[in-house]
């Protein structure tokens, strides 16, 4: 049996398509794969940007006609440029695992003391929704007082678009993370050139990868389609071991949820969905067509809530009130090595070391990655407040693997899996605070919990919360299942009645 395989003809697109083609392979061996690449409306128009082009489904109206004559059996797309309206003639039936779905951030390292000195950035990028949520969050999270961001269109597949970001007066670009790993990664020869020249172009750039919280992703980024004609049975009934279901139903939430706001490439709307162990998480943020403000993370739980109680049985009302410590540094020289550093805290990070420019920097959070960036840290990601279990993902990138080494206080979570080094020791507060009358807690870090307890060991038998990662492992270890929740204005808000 031979099946032909459509994609469009650049470099990712090929390496998409084969991807998918062997993938078949190892699930029937039997077969014979054919490919047969073209470029779309989309690869001959460069100069309009997407947002401005009439047509729906430049990238895949032309794959889709070609399936419709029979010209090939299935079409291997990025699921997010096809159109959100649904097709009566054609489906999606399969994806597989979905790639990383953040946006990058590339940084000229010639242009950086220019921008410091200025405040004034300018970056390319083809996406209103990248536009719009980077403008207020790069103003904090770079490490310099950033005035102005200017936003300039930029077309053509990524290694034309880096290549743009070297060849023009501007200072940065962002793309999709998983376009730029996919190139690289790529094992196939014919691709060695354009790695060749994406490794040359990354050496003289510093990197971000933009967290979800801040920046979610276009509907589907990163994932895969898998399109065939509704006629064809008999390859939906070939690639139906392919599909990876957890990809699939995270990619059809997402493109729901822009069709409730419209649809379309024009969008300021950025939402992404994560599977987790606790529940669905999905980040929504944005500017809808009629002016309204999108600043929305949910998290729909694996497991059903407690029923709801009054605030005078909750502890903390205020986050602030739940820190049971004060904090005393300890003096620890620099590593020689300049190792990668998961950063758990920005108290964890000694005033006095110096970041190395090359130096990775991974924050646990937002808030923190803020915190450092003020210390004029350039940090180049973060774990979304999600965990340690949260992977950077940054190999690919990086070229090689990648060494971590935590830094936090001196009982901070370890597992094993990543040195530590406490640079910093948590003093119990000599006050005692009088949990009395409380039922429900929320706890933001496992040493407050277990400092709790120690004075109130009744606490255990009580009903307890906290966000996902180690706070969540630490209950566990104490006996504890906690309730899992983002942070705690979400849970002051969905369990008080």
């Amino acid at each position: 049996m031979r099946v032909t395989i459509a994609s469009r003809r650049s470099d990712l697109a090929r390496i998409q398509a084969v991807q998918v083609g062997e993938t078949l392979r190892a699930a029937h061996p039997q077969i014979e794969i054919n490919y047969s690449f073209h470029e779309s409306l989309g690869d001959k128009n460069l100069n309009d940007p997407l947002w401005k082009m009439p047509e729906k489904g430049v990238f895949t109206q032309d794959f889709r006609e070609g399936l419709l004559r029979g010209d090939f059996d299935l079409v291997v797309h990025s699921w997010k440029d096809l159109a959100i309206e649904f097709d009566p003639e054609t489906e999606i039936v399969a994806t597989l695992p979905r790639a990383d779905a953040r946006d990058l951030l590339l940084v000229r390292r010639d242009r950086w003391p220019e921008v410091e000195r200025t405040g004034v950035m300018s970056i390319l990028t083809s996406s209103p929704r990248r536009a719009h949520n980077l403008d207020s969050f790069l103003r904090e999270a770079l490490p310099a007082k950033i005035n102005e961001i200017k936003f300039d269109n930029v077309r053509g597949n990524v290694p034309t678009r880096v290549r743009k970001l070297l060849e023009l007066e501007t200072d940065g670009l962002t793309v999709a993370k998983a376009a730029l790993d996919r190139l690289l990664s790529a094992p196939q020869p014919e691709f060695a050139a354009t790695q060749t020249e994406l490794r040359d172009a990354l050496s003289q750039c510093r990197w971000m990868v933009m967290p979800l919280r801040e920046n979610p992703s276009a509907p589907a980024q990163g994932a895969l389609a898998i399109e065939i004609s509704r006629k064809r049975d008999d390859m939906r009934e070939l690639i139906a071991p392919l599909n990876c279901a957890d990809t699939y139903g995270a990619v059809e939430a997402e493109r729901e949820i822009l069709r409730s706001y419209g649809g379309g490439c024009h969008q300021k709307i950025g939402t992404s969905v994560l599977h987790r162990s606790y529940g669905a998480v999905t980040f929504l943020r944005g500017l809808t067509d009629d002016g309204r403000v999108l600043d929305d993370r949910v998290l729909k739980p694996s497991k059903p809530r407690p029923p709801k109680i009054s605030r005078e049985e909750m502890w903390p009302l205020e986050s602030s009130d739940a820190d049971w410590f004060t904090r005393e540094q300890i003096l620890v020289n620099p590593f020689p090595e300049s190792p990668a550093l998961w950063i758990a805290k920005a108290d964890a990070l000694p005033d006095d070391w110096k970041i190395e420019p090359d130096q990775i920097v991974w924050a646990s959070g937002v808030q923190t990655w803020r915190r450092l960036a003020l210390k004029r840290v350039w940090v180049n990601g973060c774990a979304e407040s999600l965990g340690e279990q949260e992977s950077p993902g940054i190999e690919t990138l990086a070229g090689a693997p990648v060494n971590w080494f935590k830094l936090t206080h001196e009982s901070g979570y370890t597992d094993g899996e990543m040195p530590s080094a406490a640079t910093y020791r948590l003093i119990p507060k000599g006050e005692s605070i009088d949990l009395s009358g409380k039922k429900y807690f929320f706890w933001k870090s496992g040493s407050s919990f277990e400092c709790a307890i120690s004075k109130n060991p009744w606490l255990k038998e009580l009903t307890h919360f906290c966000g996902p990662g180690n706070t969540q492992r630490i209950l566990e270890r104490n006996g504890v299942e906690p309730h899992v929740f983002l942070d705690h204005a979400q849970w002051l808000k969905e369990m008080s009645e």
